[in-house]
């Protein structure tokens, strides 16, 4: 399995293992599957990045599925929305053209980004799994984002979470990915 993100999944700002792609590798190794786990998360990557990456990362791992977790700093950048769709329909058809299964993370922004903005992003995620017939998962930080006390949960940055919030991340991927897997 490879994944293919941000710093969300990079591990940013946490000490090695305590991000929700190494607890993944220890479930997956826990419930005895044979799945080798792969992070080419960059930090600070885009769907752009992702995508000019995925053709190499698929020839040197041949994942049987791929996680795609990028969309944020795309958002965070102000990059155009149709630019973020297409990179991510190109890299859910080369994975697929590689013979792997797709998981998509979705990915919402704040709401001081405006209503139609904060929607429409939300929308591009459903809109290519639902094309590319792609696994999704609506939202990789529900329940950390959205929880009473969210700030709680996030570094001083309030972008990045802390490490207690990666076991819910984890949560939030596991019940659509573990079918997925061999």
């Amino acid at each position: 399995m490879l994944v293919v993100g941000d710093s969300l999944s990079a591990e940013y700002g946490l000490e090695r293992g305590q991000g929700w792609v190494a607890l993944l590798a220890q479930r997956i190794k826990s419930e005895g599957l044979n799945d080798e786990v792969v992070n080419a998360s960059v930090s600070g990557d885009t769907t752009s990045g992702g995508r000019s990456r995925l053709p190499a990362l698929l020839k040197a791992h041949r994942p049987a599925v791929v996680v795609i977790e990028l969309g944020g700093n795309d958002a965070l950048r102000g990059l155009p929305l149709t630019g973020t769709e297409q990179n991510l329909v190109t890299m859910t058809r080369q994975a697929r053209a590689a013979g792997a299964k797709v998981l998509l993370l979705g990915m919402q922004v704040p709401p001081n980004y405006g209503r139609q903005y904060v929607e429409d992003f939300a929308r591009v995620f459903v809109n290519v799994a639902r094309n590319e017939k792609a696994a999704l998962v609506p939202f990789l930080l529900a329940g950390v984002a959205d929880a009473p006390d969210p700030v709680a949960l996030f570094q001083s940055d309030r972008i990045h979470p802390r490490a207690e919030a990666h076991p819910r991340m984890l949560a939030n991927v596991w019940p659509t990915l573990k079918p997925l897997l061999r």
